[in-house]
């Protein structure tokens, strides 16, 4: 496909403005519930034992039915995919803000991780066929993945500043006008080339094997998280999830059009980047969850201020993607980008097991999280970029659509792990410091931040780990000048550098 490489399309910087902003909406929504999600259970009667399906429907929709949705933006083409994505995505979320009890508003959930399984891997691999040279391309991602990564704490602002100025319903309806900016701009703007299009029928065993394992997968972590990981009923989902997902890697060898072609992940770079952003993504998971509580319920920082106690983070983030990232990328090999990132996220991370009932925030907090952005913004560039590099672009969508599933399951394991990991910390700090005519209360937050710490130590090891699975695994060269097939056989000819965030 010469043509794709050697007549990008003119409006295709008009076109990542309106991909970007689709992005944010996807990315902001996975955090700006949860600082609303006390209010809207109060308000709802939604009771605790159902409290977690709020953040859950979301994250088993949108986490089982990526791939599937990465293959239909293949065979739909991706515009189609990308504004159905996007109109969806709007109608659920206003379901969700005008929500009268906890069934409406948990189906408003499930259906907008539906139609985000549509558009976020449809926006990825847009971008993938849009921008084919290589320095273009390391400034289009550099600002894609700058705002992928900072939508996490940008939705921890909003959803304080609507919670606490507005309603919680906002957190749903914020993003009706950015779904229909960008419907309205992509429509307009968005050209995909033709020749981009997978013409295959779809694999309908693939897609019933990969979403049921996926989902028992994701459930399972969840469950663990409540019941505890030898309960029956956890057990039984990790089993199944094994079962389903063997099966679908068996479906997969034999099919003649399959869901997930293997020669995308049995690529070494390509699965060593899966792994490591996998990885990274269970220790930021984590991490949000534990400083959000931590400055809220022992330092008692109102929703807005803890939101902005992000901001720092998100502005070396969006300069290591932006500054560091897209600029060295074309010139050094990504594990020389992704390994040190992840170690310096790492040093951020230690930074935060020190905190303390007293803690300063400019003295601790702050560099910690400046230190994370920073490495982690500096390690995602280059691994999203490399995570499609070389795929044929009949493949853009379903190779974008993995690495968002590797992020999101990262981000269910990273959650339920570190959770349990804390909450067993806790327990034991209490049990084991109390003595008669001791402070309760204080000890309360003590086994709390202890609890904090000792998780966020585990997050630490956890992307030490990350970092040493970019160093060994990954082995590109750097990412300008002419493609090469990617290593599984591939014709070169057919290859279209592409990346994902």
């Amino acid at each position: 496909m010469p043509e794709l490489t050697k007549q990008p399309d003119p409006r295709r910087w008009k076109a990542l403005i309106f991909i970007a902003l689709a992005q944010l909406m996807v990315v902001l929504d996975a955090t700006i519930v949860n600082i609303a999600l006390p209010s809207a259970q109060a308000d709802l009667g939604i009771s605790d034992g159902n409290r977690q399906w709020v953040i859950t429907a979301y994250a088993l929709a949108f986490g089982g039915l990526l791939l599937f949705g990465g293959r239909v933006s293949d065979l739909w083409g991706r515009k189609r995919a990308f504004v159905i994505g996007l109109i969806g995505f709007a109608a659920a979320s206003a379901l969700g803000g005008a929500a009268v009890n906890s069934g409406m508003l948990l189906g408003a959930r499930a259906l907008q991780g539906v139609f985000g399984a549509l558009l976020a891997p449809a926006a990825l691999s847009l971008l993938a066929v849009l921008f084919t040279e290589a320095k273009e391309r390391a400034k289009a991602f550099g600002v894609f993945g700058a705002i992928a990564g900072a939508g996490g704490g940008v939705g921890l602002i909003l959803g304080g500043l609507f919670t606490e100025y507005l309603n919680w319903r906002w957190t749903f309806f914020v993003n009706i006008p950015f779904a229909v900016v960008a419907a309205i701009g992509a429509i307009a703007a968005v050209h995909e080339p033709a020749e981009a299009r997978n013409t295959a029928k779809l694999d309908v065993p693939g897609v019933v094997l990969a979403t049921l394992g996926l989902v028992s997968l994701v459930y399972g972590f969840t469950r663990a998280e409540s019941d505890g990981w030898t309960a029956a009923g956890t057990l039984g989902l990790f089993a199944g999830s094994a079962v389903l997902l063997f099966a679908f890697v068996l479906v997969e060898r034999k099919v003649k059009a399959p869901l997930l072609p293997l020669r995308v992940v049995t690529d070494r770079n390509r699965g060593g980047v899966y792994v490591s952003l996998g990885l990274a993504a269970i220790a930021m998971f984590g991490l949000f969850l534990f400083l959000t509580y931590y400055l809220q319920v022992v330092r008692g920082y109102s929703p807005v201020k803890t939101g902005l106690a992000f901001l720092p983070m998100i502005a070396t983030m969006i300069t290591g993607s932006t500054q560091i990232g897209a600029r060295l990328m074309t010139r050094v090999p990504a594990r020389w980008l992704m390994g040190p990132g992840f170690l310096l996220a790492a040093v951020g991370m230690v930074l935060l097991t020190q905190i303390d009932l007293d803690t300063s925030y400019v003295a601790v907090v702050l560099p910690g999280l400046m230190l994370m952005g920073l490495g982690m913004g500096t390690a995602f560039m280059p691994a999203m970029s490399l995570a499609t590099h070389g795929v044929q672009a009949r493949d853009a969508g379903v190779a974008s659509a993995m690495v968002n599933t590797s992020q999101q399951v990262g981000g269910a394991i990273g959650t339920a792990l570190l959770n349990t990991i804390a909450a067993s910390a806790t327990t034991d700090y209490f049990k084991s410091h109390m003595e008669p005519g001791t402070d309760q209360k204080l000890l309360t937050f003590q086994s709390m931040v202890h609890g904090y710490s000792t998780a966020v130590w585990w997050a630490v090891g956890i992307l030490s780990l990350s970092a040493l699975i970019a160093f060994f695994a990954v082995s590109a060269g750097h990412q300008g000048g002419a493609v090469a097939g990617s290593g599984d056989g591939e014709d070169a000819a057919d290859a279209v550098p592409v990346m994902a965030h």
